[in-house]
């Protein structure tokens, strides 16, 4: 089932604790701290994947945790860093926090972003030394990884979206044009998730087009669930607009365009090609030439009879600019595109171990402590 939003919580990998350790060697006896570092907790990261269409494999993975960085050991050896762990998602997700703030759009192949950074490794005691103090008997703990709740938005990338009432023929006519084979069936609301399809050329030139579940009058507020599908209407270069013929064609048309208009995010502007569906069932062809701009063609077309549809795909190739549906290559644009930049990252409390216990600068929670390792009785000093 194509779904195209998920809620996930991810938690990047908890940093190793140095260690607290003196070299003890034959001939060595008062050997000096060479406790090493704890390793770096591994980060959470969403990488875009042209190969993917939905977010349906999120479905029942509700939580993404990176691996803790290790602990660092005797003789001056530090810990490894924890394992990230990268999650593919489709081209065009969007990353929202739980306040339903944008933080990031993987708008292009190959696109990352990190989601959960992982903590800092803990110092180990070797670090601590110095000319007056040269056995320092404490070591730092590592620091927890970054923790959020989101929510994952995909708005599909398309060279042309199909657009029209319920029952208007666009599965049918995707069925007619590519590879897509949607439910067809003579009654609304038969597609209720977008689907993709891939159009093919015969120079061997590909398009991708998009067939978005029909729209009501009142979409843009959210009828049937409106506001979500005009939402993948956003990032397509070309709208097909099917219209029945034997329909009144000004008025549907009228009414889908207000729809456009009313949603915003430049859907208005887009260019069309009016796409006369159901044409077979017409006695004649409406006389249907808007004075618009945005209409670059009006194609009578039958998915039933074939008829129009090779001239529809004609005007595909043509209308349609050559080049990735993103608007923009991997070098042309950031790695992903922020909305909201993250602060710049710092440590909360610093918990360290010592010989007698523990010692924590800053304020530090209970469950800091508690993931440090702290137990109830023990003692802490706090700076």
């Amino acid at each position: 089932m194509f779904q195209d939003r998920a809620r996930i919580r991810v938690r990047g990998g908890r940093g190793g604790d140095g260690a607290l350790s003196f070299r003890r060697e034959k001939y060595v006896p008062k050997g000096g701290p060479d406790g090493g570092d704890g390793g770096e907790g591994g980060d959470v990261v969403l990488v875009a994947d042209a190969d993917l269409r939905d977010l349906s494999f999120l479905a029942r993975r509700h939580e993404l945790r990176a691996g803790r960085g290790r602990h660092g050991e005797g003789s001056n050896r530090h810990g490894a860093d924890g394992e990230d762990v990268q999650v593919s998602v489709p081209v065009g997700t969007q990353v929202f926090d739980a306040e339903g703030r944008l933080l990031a759009d993987l708008a292009h192949a190959d696109a990352r972003v990190t989601v959960a950074h992982g903590g800092h490794g803990g110092a180990g005691n070797r670090r601590f030394a110095g000319p007056t103090h040269q056995a320092p008997r404490i070591a730092e703990v590592g620091a927890s990884g970054e923790e959020a709740e989101l929510e994952l938005r995909l708005k599909l990338l398309a060279d042309a979206a199909l657009l029209g009432f319920p029952n208007a023929g666009k599965s049918s006519l995707l069925r007619r044009l590519s590879n897509a084979r949607p439910k067809v069936a003579d009654y609304p609301f038969t597609t209720v998730a977008p689907v993709l399809g891939t159009v093919d050329a015969p120079d061997g030139r590909q398009l991708t087009v998009a067939d978005v579940p029909g729209l009501l009058e009142g979409a843009s507020e959210g009828v049937g669930l409106g506001d979500e599908f005009l939402a993948h209407l956003e990032r397509a270069r070309l709208f097909v607009h099917l219209i029945e013929a034997h329909e009144d064609v000004e008025e549907r048309f009228h009414a889908i365009d207000r729809e456009l208009r009313a949603y915003g995010a430049g859907l208005a502007e887009r260019p069309q090609i009016v796409v006369l569906s159901k044409s077979d069932l017409a006695r004649e062809r409406p006389a249907f030439e808007p004075d618009d701009p945005r209409v670059l063609a009006v194609v009578p077309a039958s998915a039933v009879t074939g008829d129009g549809v090779d001239e529809l795909k004609r005007l595909l190739f043509e209308l349609v600019p050559e080049g990735p549906p993103a608007a923009a290559g991997p070098d042309e644009i950031a790695d992903f595109l922020v909305y909201r930049p993250r602060p710049p990252r710092q440590r909360g409390a610093r918990i360290y171990r010592t010989d007698h216990g523990w010692r924590v600068r800053g304020e530090a929670s209970e469950a800091d402590l508690r993931a440090a390792g702290v137990r109830p009785d023990d003692v802490v000093e706090h700076e």
